[in-house]
């Protein structure tokens, strides 16, 4: 399949002298291709070691410099977690695409109620990080929960973050999702294409959603985002099969750009990890049908 050259499109919050800056974060995030295959790992915050420790998760997981093997050896065009994680690790890894996640919460207790994203860390913060460095932050990610009593207090910092970031050139990602009292079921179709919506509204240039159970339910988000584009979360580990073909429908009927991976990805061996990530990246970015990315999947295996 031929790929269609990209041209960015800079919003018009971007100033001037940064629109250049804009342009090259937002090529190196998206493998000059508009479509994004981000690593997300915010897990250590969001789910405590749950994650990287149990039944069936292989034992290379624990170790938190697991995920920037990951990200400096596979496919992924950003690793996104906390900006904490980064500063204690980033620089062994320089080669390494990042966006810092700006907020976070646990999931302890009952937050989940009505949850709060409590913002860890500013723009500023992120600008300093840096440029103390020199390491490739290319952007900035921030969680909103919409049906939470909470969510005016987190569309407002997250209006506010979105804005400073573009202000420096940084690439956003918002991750939006259906969570509080006010919510009976977040997988509705219409519903998600109102979150799509909102992020648009706020400026963001992704967004990240828990996608419908069907692909076709995406394609009313998909338009809804307008220019703004739609990643999927990957959710629980998977087969690599059933998450390939997921993943190609998401981007072929669903109309999204690429996908928010994290544990089907860090929860294998580092070989492992890495071969699923070039498989992910080439359906992402070279728009390759599953049995191709599954006999790329094979190959790193085997080298």
């Amino acid at each position: 399949m031929s790929i269609k050259p990209f041209t960015v499109t800079v919003p018009a919050d971007i100033p001037h002298k940064m629109q250049q800056v804009y342009t090259n974060n937002y090529l190196a995030l998206t493998k000059n291709t508009g479509n994004l295959l981000l690593f997300t790992c915010d897990h250590k915050v969001e789910h405590l070691n749950a994650d990287f420790y149990g039944v069936d998760i292989h034992p290379d997981a624990m170790h938190p410099g697991h995920i920037f093997e990951i990200a400096a050896h596979g496919a992924a065009g950003a690793l996104a977690t906390h900006g904490g994680l980064i500063a204690r690790y980033g620089l062994q890894y320089p080669s390494v695409n990042y966006v810092v996640k700006l907020n976070g919460k646990t999931n302890l207790g009952t937050t989940m109620d009505n949850p709060h994203s409590a913002q860890l860390y500013s723009v500023d913060d992120v600008i300093k990080l840096q440029q103390s460095s020199g390491l490739a932050i290319r952007g900035v990610g921030i969680t909103l929960y919409l049906g939470s009593t909470y969510e005016t207090e987190m569309l407002e910092k997250a209006a506010h973050a979105i804005n400073q970031a573009h202000q420096h050139g940084l690439v956003v990602i918002v991750w939006i999702y259906l969570k509080g009292v006010a919510i009976a079921d977040n997988l509705v179709a219409e519903l998600i294409a109102g979150i799509a919506g909102v992020g648009v509204s706020l400026g963001a240039d992704f967004i990240k959603i828990k996608p419908p159970i069907h692909a076709q339910g995406l394609r009313i988000a998909t338009i809804a985002a307008g220019n703004s584009k739609i990643i999927c979360a990957g959710g629980n580990m998977r087969p690599l099969h059933d998450a390939c073909q997921t993943l190609y429908e998401q981007i072929h009927v669903g109309g999204t750009a690429g996908a928010a991976l994290g544990r089907t990805i860090f929860q294998c061996s580092r070989q492992e990890a890495i071969a699923r990530s070039f498989a992910f990246a080439a359906i992402i970015h070279d728009q390759v049908d599953v049995e191709t990315a599954l006999e790329i999947y094979a190959k790193k295996i085997a080298a």
